[in-house]
């Protein structure tokens, strides 16, 4: 892939761009035919990214997140409490559990289903967290209940944190990774060039940004 750059943010994560533009107050990040925006605060400097060659052209379909997963712990039993169901405190108690930024979890969730706990995308994923159902059998949750699909998610977005930690786009890989699966993150080493990945990184990426600036 060409040469970038990775906006360092003052919470010392790395989001990588094309090129970017600083318009008064406000940083355009530029990705493939998309942007997104970050107040000028929240960016400590850029950094540029070296040449990489691409991976050798192949066929190469775009994954479910679930195709491939690491191994992770089972989910964690979650207590039900006789409350209505609210998606944005099931977010909060799942990031606190996984020890994850309660915001980063929200902002997959939002992108994935838009709080809709009865979301059913067509290629078969589940609830809140859009969980396939082979992923949410791999962690022992069951995807139609919300507390343990939240919970599930939420441990398999902290096992693509954990598996891309030491990389310097680490939040950016496990949010593709997500999407499109860890499969297709390592073949492209990064973000792969699909346009629905690259927009969805966007969208969750522009969403976390945003709740960081409130």
């Amino acid at each position: 892939m060409l040469a970038g750059e990775n906006a360092i943010l003052t919470n010392g994560f790395r989001i990588h761009a094309d090129r970017h533009e600083t318009l008064g107050e406000t940083v355009k990040l530029f990705v493939g035919s998309g942007f997104t925006e970050i107040p000028v605060s929240q960016v400590v400097t850029f950094e540029e990214e070296e040449y990489v060659p691409p991976a050798p052209i192949a066929t190469v379909a775009v994954a479910s997140a679930a195709t491939v997963v690491p191994a992770v712990p089972m989910v964690p039993t979650v207590p039900e409490v006789d409350q209505p169901l609210d998606p944005k405190r099931l977010a909060a108690e799942a990031a606190k559990r996984n020890n994850l930024p309660e915001a980063l979890v929200r902002s997959i969730m939002h992108a994935e289903s838009a709080f809709r706990p009865d979301a059913l995308s067509p290629k078969g994923a589940i609830g809140l967290m859009q969980l396939m159902p082979a992923t949410a059998h791999e962690l022992h949750a069951d995807p139609r209940d919300p507390r343990q699909n939240v919970e599930a998610g939420t441990a398999y977005l902290r096992s693509l944190l954990l598996k891309y930690e030491n990389n310097d786009d680490q939040v950016a890989r496990a949010v593709a990774a997500y999407n499109a699966g860890p499969a297709a993150v390592d073949r492209y080493n990064g973000v792969p060039p699909y346009r629905e990945t690259r927009d969805y990184v966007i969208r969750v990426l522009n969403e976390y940004v945003k709740s960081l600036s409130k």
